[in-house]
Parts: C-alpha cells; structure tokens; sequence
C-alpha cells in the first residue's frame, strides 16, 4: 500500500479547499516565473502600467519582444499540476481557483470554478474604446508590419515575454486600435495597476466558504495574490502552500511542500507523491 503524504492528508481533511496558484505551476509548461528560491527576482522587474502608457519606446520595445514570444507561449499545454487541480475540482473538493497566471493552462486543462486574478494573455485591450481582440489577431498584425522581425528568436522570459535586448526597438511598428486608434493593451494587470475590485470581491466571497487555503507554485511576494493568505490566516482557516523556495507567507503555514507542483500534486491522478513534513 502506498504511504499517503502530509498534503493528501490535508487535502482529505478539507472538503472544500480555495486554491491559489502561481507561475511555478506552469514552468513544467515551459513558461519561465520570475523568481529564485529566495523570492527574489531573477531579471529585470516587467515593465510597469505607468511606462507602458505613458511612452512609446517602451511599447515597442514590449511589443517586439512579446511577438517573438509568443510564437511559443502561444502553443504552450496544460502539465500535470493543471491537470490535478482540474481533476480536484471534478471531485468537488475546490471551492474556487484563484490563479496569478496569465497562460489560461488551468481552463485548457478543464478548470471551469477559476478567476484570471491578473488577467489573460490571450486578450488585447483598448485603452481608449475598451474592445478587445484575440492575441492571435493581434500577432499577425504585428508580422504583417514588422516582417523582418519574424526570423529573430531569443530565450524565453515570463508570461509570453522574450529576452530580447540587442535589436533597435525604434523601428518595431505598433498598430493603434482600428476602431478609435487607442493604445492597444495586453489584457493583464500590469505592475503598478490595481486589479479590477471586482475580482477581488468575487474571490474573498469564494475564500470564506472554504475551509482551508492551498497555495501551489506562488512566492506570494505580489501583494495582490498575499492578501488573500492573510485573509484566510484572520480567518483561521489552515492553509498548505506546494512551493519551491522561500514564499511570503511561511510564517502562516500549517504545511509547506517544497516539491515541484506536478510531483506534490501526483496523488490527485493516481501517481506516487513524496511525503513532506509540515511546516515549522
């Protein structure tokens, strides 16, 4: 018989679970995240929603650089920690999925119960008329404009961007909004921009119906995804977190798994997990 782990356990013993997800249960996905082991960033912070709006070098630059990326964020799949935690609320253990990321992996993977905390990727925004367009509209947009941009590659960076520093982003063409010429927008929350207090609303509503909180793959050093750990730690509701490295909430663990997402998840698809010990 195969010894149950300490998050099975949890997870047993808690019916209805909200689960919080970061960039670490995507980079089994090839979707780089953005810190170390220590929380602490290893790149350049993204750009920010003052720099974006505010000038156009930074536009093109982040332009340039997102439609070489995407070429392979686009085709990014679902891993098995997106597949576990679709099957956990197949099984009527989760209460909501609220996820940091931006990829649309937990829906392509059959999550339905989920807030884009930050937005989507897959969505361009008008800042001015406010339609929005599909990101693949977008990216042949850019290739018709920018066709000796299409042969260049680079390594892969966070959330469809791309280490791409050494081309002269002053000739990248970024295309207005084609219904009022507004600046076009990725659907997400950038740096500096506040999320939509709907959302926010919508998911500590679903955080006090739950019993307990489960964190996977998030440092939780971005306020907006810790406030709903210190929401839940006010609440008293025990909280387990699937994380490699140091997170911003340790302190507040009942348990702490430092495994990678899909290994520690294994159980909810009928695979061997590891055991770990609970935290502190």
């Amino acid at each position: 018989m195969t010894k149950r782990t300490s998050l099975e356990e949890f997870v047993d013993r808690h019916r209805r679970l909200f689960v919080l997800t970061g960039a670490g249960c995507s980079t089994n996905s090839g979707i780089p995240d953005y810190r170390d082991a220590e929380g602490n960033w290893k790149r350049t912070p993204p750009v920010t929603y003052q720099a974006f709006m505010g000038d156009l070098a930074t536009r093109r630059r982040y332009w340039a650089r997102s439609m070489v990326g995407w070429r392979r964020f686009g085709q990014a799949r679902p891993n098995g920690a997106h597949r576990a935690l679709a099957r956990l609320e197949a099984m009527g253990r989760s209460e909501l999925l609220l996820t940091q990321n931006v990829d649309r992996l937990h829906q392509t993977a059959g999550s339905a119960r989920v807030i884009d905390l930050h937005g989507r990727l897959d969505l361009v925004r008008c800042m001015g008329c406010e339609r929005r367009m599909p990101r693949t509209e977008l990216q042949d947009e850019l290739v018709r404009l920018n066709p000796a941009w299409t042969d260049l590659d680079a390594a892969d960076a966070p959330d469809g961007d791309a280490d791409l520093e050494s081309a002269e982003f002053q000739s990248f063409i970024v295309p207005p909004c084609r219904h009022c010429g507004g600046v076009l927008k990725p659907d997400v929350v950038f740096f500096g921009e506040n999320v939509p207090r709907e959302r926010v609303d919508t998911a500590t509503h679903h955080l006090a119906e739950a019993e307990a909180m489960l964190i996977v793959g998030s440092s939780l050093m971005v306020y907006s995804g810790f406030r709903f750990v210190q929401t839940a730690a006010r609440a008293g509701k025990p909280i387990a977190a699937v994380n490699l490295g140091r997170t911003r909430a340790d302190g507040l663990l009942a348990l702490k798994v430092e495994q990678s997402c899909e290994a520690a998840l294994a159980f909810l698809l009928g695979e061997p997990a590891v055991a770990a010990a609970p935290a502190g």
